[in-house]
């Protein structure tokens, strides 16, 4: 089972600061009728799973993915972990999802060995799916732009599919990576790391 470090945590916090200033403020009524409308947008994917997949590049491969709440806030942090038969680990993506409320949308970045703070994107709710645009591969010689959908979600299992383009969304290979998840772990939230002390 994937386990969540107090240092990906930190390291993962620090995109907030990445992050461009808005171009303009949606009014602060507006802004918590959104975020009480989307916070639990991605809940579902809470908890402990393995799945398996299938690469067009890859072919098929299983894994362990883990997520968990960062407090009370619409703040997600999940470790996804490609491993193989003998439980080792084969290649692992931590990102962390939040909600901006002025945007109305979900932002993530995710970050592999070395790769620093670069993989960003947003998502959205549509009907009961969950839809991102992500750029994977920032700095390296092969970047990516991935539309991804989370579909048929479940208490217990979800699917996720996702498109692949290498021209910069001129051109789409669709499915180039599928995803069948199924539970066996329940939805975790992780304490604050700091806590409030009376003077």
């Amino acid at each position: 089972m994937a386990q969540v470090s107090l240092k990906s945590v930190v390291a993962l916090a620090a995109a907030t600061v990445i992050a461009a200033p808005a171009a303009g403020q949606r009014p602060a009524a507006e802004q918590r009728v959104v975020y009480e409308a989307h916070r639990a947008d991605f809940d579902h994917l809470l908890g402990d799973w393995e799945f398996t997949a299938v690469s067009r590049q890859y072919g098929t491969s299983r894994g362990l993915w883990s997520a968990v709440r960062l407090g009370d806030r619409p703040l997600i942090l999940d470790a996804f972990r490609i491993v193989g038969d003998s439980g080792e680990t084969y290649h692992v993506t931590h990102t962390l999802r939040a909600y901006n409320a002025n945007q109305d949308q979900w932002e993530l970045v995710s970050t592999d060995s070395g790769s620093g703070l670069q993989n960003l994107g947003t998502a959205h709710r549509v009907g009961s799916e969950m839809h991102i645009d992500q750029r994977f591969g920032v700095g390296s010689a092969n970047p990516s732009l991935w539309r991804i959908r989370y579909y048929d979600i479940q208490p217990d299992r979800f699917s996720w599919t996702g498109d692949r383009s290498s021209d910069d969304g001129r051109t789409w290979v669709t499915d180039w990576l599928t995803i069948e998840a199924h539970r066996i772990g329940p939805a975790r939230v992780m304490d604050p790391l700091a806590h409030a002390r009376k003077p």
